[in-house]
Formats: structure tokens, C-alpha cells, sequence
């Protein structure tokens, strides 16, 4: 396993305490900051419940039902797309695959496209926009994540089954392509605005059901720290380990799709979170050791995401979609991760 032995584990729990210290730190700034200036105790008071003025009403609203939410919700996605990210680069041996690259986003995006493009309306009139939009991101993405593990079952290279993904998520798009070119000048506006990204449609009722599902998807994560340490090396040594690498790529594709979808459904496709943060954690985790990766990465993709939602609310007259925010951060990572890719500890 790739380790610098000059890096002490004391250095590592120093990064790790660093990364969930900053998280909390991002997490209170999120609350503190928004469009509405609102005292920092009177935050807390209404957090803890322990304000019941009637004058604060409105004040209350802002936070339980708008900042709260979307700030654990910010938290929670960026742990999830960073750990979908780190499984797909390391079951697939390529730093440059992420949540999206085996067509779940995709599949996702055009279960939005056909609920709010090809349904003329009837659907989002039954369910409103955004519970709808919720559900068809859901069955579009479960019908993509189907069609991988079925071909997971006829494709035994692990290279030739990232290919397969690929061409699906392009069939996705050109489906996706063809319904924003029939659809209405309304559908096609509120398609457009679901795929910028958000966490401000994100309610209490609604985040009930996010957090569960997101928090197990994460915890399942870390039960897999040693099946990846060992795909790490290649499929004969994980072999020679004991490790049934077919179920466990199938395994992982479920968990990083299912953490995939589940954030695209609630939020909006996000770029680039996936795909840069895995490197980010290597690089300041200083090894490929899944038994520290794992961690760094989580909080590290927390600590990023709540810096896109802070800076998306900074204008206070509008809200900056994440989607315009996450490629400022992450374009200039991935060139330096490029440019010094001898400095830094890839997967093999």
C-alpha cells in the first residue's frame, strides 16, 4: 500500500481533527449568513428552541425551514458525492472517474426530463414540481443503476463495464436532448433550473427522509475499507486476499450509484465534487491507505460543499446556483493534481 513513512499518524489525526473542526466551523457560518440579517443568539435560541416570541416568527422560518435544512443538507451531499467519487476511482482504477461518469446522474436528469418535459404537466399538477421532480430523478436513476448490474453480469472486465456506463449516460443525454427540443418554453425553464444544483428546496419533512438514507449510504461506506485497499493493488492480488471481486465491484456500484442518485434526486445534478475531492483528501492525507481516505475524504467533501453553499448565498439578493460555484473550485485543483501528479499518491 502507497504510504509515506515519513508522515507520522500523529500528522494524520492532526489533518483529520483540521477537516471536522473546519466543517463545524463552515456548517455555523452557513447558518449565520444569508439574506435576512439575523443576531447569532437569536440563531441559537431558535435552534435549541429556546425562543418563543411571536416577533421572531419570521425569523424562525428562515432558519428551521430554509437555512437548517439546506445547510445538513450541504453537509450530508458533499459526504456523499466525495465517497461515491473515491469508490468509483478506486474500483476503476481511474482518477478521473467520478458519480457521473457511469450515466446514474444522467439517468437521474432524464427521469426529471420526462416528468417535467414529456408529462405536459399532468404529473407535477398531481405532485407539485418538486416532489415529482424527486421521484422521476429516483426511477430514472434506479433504471440506469438496473441496466449497469445486469450488464455487470455479461461484462466481467472491470474496464469494459466503465465503457458500457459511459455509452448508457450518453444515450441518457441524447434522450434528455430530444425532450428539451419538443418540450414546452415552461418545462424546458424549470428543467433548466433543477440542473443548476440547489440545497434551498430542501425542507424539514423532506430532509427526514434525505438524512437517513444519506447517513447509511455513508456508514456503509466505511465497511468497505478493506475490500478497497485491496482492488487498490489490482483484481489478482484482491483474489489472493479473498476478496470476490465481481460482488464486491457490484456492491460498490450499488453504494456509490444509490449515494449518487439519492443526492441528485434531492439536490440537482453536482459537478465536480465527486471527481475532485478524492484527490484533495490523498494529497493532504498524505496516503492511498482506505483506513484514513475514507474519513478524509467525507469530511473533506462536507467541508467543500458547505463552502459552495456559503459563497452561493453571499450576494443575499440572489442565490448562486452550486453548479456555477463547485467548477471554480474544482478546475483549478484537478490541473494542479495534474501538473504534480508525480507528487501525489494515486491508486497504484
Amino acid at each position: 500500500m502507497p504510504v509515506d513513512r515519513t508522515i507520522s499518524g500523529k500528522y494524520r489525526v492532526a489533518v483529520m481533527t483540521a477537516l471536522g473542526v473546519l466543517t463545524v466551523v463552515l456548517w455555523l457560518a452557513c447558518m449565520l449568513f444569508g439574506s435576512v440579517d439575523i443576531p447569532s443568539n437569536r440563531i441559537v435560541a431558535i435552534v435549541f428552541g429556546l425562543s418563543e416570541g411571536a416577533d421572531e416568527d419570521t425569523w424562525r422560518t428562515i432558519i428551521l425551514m430554509s437555512r437548517l435544512p439546506a445547510t445538513t443538507t450541504a453537509m450530508l451531499a458533499g459526504m456523499a458525492l466525495a465517497l461515491a467519487g473515491l469508490q468509483m476511482q478506486t474500483t476503476f482504477s481511474n482518477p478521473l472517474a467520478g458519480p457521473s461518469i457511469l450515466g446514474v446522474s444522467t439517468g437521474s436528469s432524464l427521469g426529471v426530463a420526462v416528468v417535467l418535459l414529456a408529462s405536459g404537466g399532468a404529473v407535477t399538477g398531481q405532485f407539485g414540481i418538486a416532489t415529482a421532480s424527486i421521484l422521476g430523478a429516483i426511477l430514472g436513476a434506479g433504471c440506469i443503476l438496473l441496466l449497469l448490474l445486469g450488464f455487470s453480469r455479461i461484462v466481467k472486465s472491470t474496464a469494459m463495464l466503465l465503457i458500457v456506463g459511459i455509452i448508457i449516460g450518453y444515450l441518457a443525454s441524447s434522450l434528455i436532448s430530444l425532450l428539451n427540443f419538443f418540450a414546452t418554453q415552461e418545462g424546458v425553464h424549470s428543467f433548466v433550473i433543477w440542473g443548476m444544483g440547489s440545497f434551498g428546496g430542501m425542507t424539514l419533512e423532506r430532509l427526514g427522509i434525505f438524512a437517513p438514507l444519506c447517513i447509511i449510504g455513508i456508514a456503509a461506506s466505511f465497511l468497505y475499507v478493506k475490500p478497497l485497499d485491496a482492488m487498490l493493488l489490482g483484481d489478482n492480488y484482491a483474489r489472493n486476499l479473498g476478496v470476490n471481486v465481481r460482488r464486491t465491484r457490484n456492491a460498490l456500484l450499488l453504494l456509490a450509484g444509490g449515494l449518487t442518485a439519492l443526492v441528485t434526486a434531492f439536490c440537482g445534478p453536482i459537478g465536480f465534487i465527486g471527481l475532485v475531492v478524492p484527490h484533495i483528501a490523498r494529497l493532504i492525507i498524505r496516503t492511498s491507505s482506505h483506513i484514513w481516505v475514507v474519513g478524509a475524504t467525507a469530511l473533506s467533501g462536507s467541508a467543500i460543499m458547505l463552502l459552495c453553499q456559503l459563497i452561493s448565498v453571499m450576494p443575499q439578493s440572489s442565490i448562486i446556483p452550486i453548479n456555477a460555484i463547485t467548477p471554480l473550485i474544482g478546475a483549478p485543483i484537478i490541473i494542479y493534481i495534474i501538473v504534480n501528479r508525480n507528487k501525489i499518491f494515486y491508486l497504484r
